[in-house]
């Protein structure tokens, strides 16, 4: 029994998970469940495995609800963990030795191995993925918007981007659930957007997208998950379609009239970076070719 950790889990239905979860860090001085009020059997799962559970009003994202489960936390040190997560081996020995060290530390990020469609995403952006979820009580701060990394105070470090050092996350494991999250949260960013004060440009039904596309499957190498990092990258690029897309919706489906000129140069500089981050990437002529035949081939 490792003393001075408290593990915290936020959760919302998540009889699926949450065994595994709890059992990956039955080695903490204390573990709490956050529940939304499943109506499934997270709660009774996640006390007959010794975690002690407190409820939070049901939210449409976790980012406000951390912030009141770590406070009922009652040790120093706080671990955070999603129901979809596990802890290895080699990173409990790597939080007991930070806290055993004493080492002068705040907070600390943590690589997560992306498990995502039954591969893990080594590029692409989903690796190293470090996220805050190791600190001191009262250093890290959630914010109340989604997706919003959290203010912290104090002096934080990084694990280094090792996969025994790095939290095991099961993430999408089929389109329908990605869809169900996409949905989800493109209702809640595109929201934010208008309270911001944004105002709907149909190019960046263009350009966002786009942008989001070659950010991942180029610059940050997605071709190298072949046809995962593909499919994610277009999936993360639709959503951001969406996203605009419902911004429009809630300026009721105004009419916008689309000036073919600026369309035409908006295209032809699309059409630049492309080929741009082709020459950067080095990609063979027939990559896209090459691709589609294995696509075809496992149809």
């Amino acid at each position: 029994m490792v003393s001075q950790i408290s593990v915290v889990i936020n959760t919302r239905n998540e009889e699926d998970n949450i065994s595994r979860a709890i059992k990956s860090v039955d080695w903490a001085d204390e573990i709490i469940v956050c529940d939304m009020h499943s109506d499934d059997k997270t709660v009774e799962i996640a006390k007959s495995l010794g975690a002690k559970v407190v409820y939070h009003k049901k939210l449409p994202f976790v980012e406000p609800a951390r912030n009141f489960a770590v406070s009922k936390a009652s040790n120093q040190w706080i671990l955070v963990l999603d129901p979809d997560e596990e802890v290895g081996e080699g990173l409990r020995q790597e939080l007991v030795k930070i806290i055993s060290s004493e080492v002068l530390v705040d907070y600390i990020r943590i690589p997560r191995k992306n498990i995502i469609f039954n591969k893990w995403m080594r590029a692409s952006m989903w690796w190293p993925d470090l996220n805050i979820r190791f600190f001191r009580k009262g250093s890290v701060v959630w914010s109340d918007r989604i997706h919003i990394p959290p203010k912290t105070s104090g002096k934080g470090m990084d694990l280094s981007a090792n996969e025994n050092l790095a939290i095991l996350h099961y993430h999408y494991n089929s389109l329908s659930q990605y869809h169900e999250r996409m949905t989800r949260y493109t209702d809640i960013q595109s929201a934010e957007l208008k309270s911001d004060g944004y105002i709907f440009d149909f190019k960046d039904l263009i350009k966002k997208p786009l942008s989001e596309f070659l950010s991942r499957f180029f610059a940050n190498r997605g071709f190298e998950d072949g046809i995962h990092g593909l499919a994610l990258s277009l999936l993360q690029a639709f959503s951001f379609l969406i996203v605009y897309l419902k911004v429009w919706e809630m300026e009721k489906f105004k009419e916008v009239p689309i000036d073919l000129k600026g369309l035409k140069e908006l295209t032809k500089n699309s059409g630049k970076e492309i080929n741009y981050w082709f020459k950067y990437a080095n990609l063979p002529k027939n990559f896209f070719k090459r691709l589609a035949q294995k696509i075809r081939n496992k149809l």
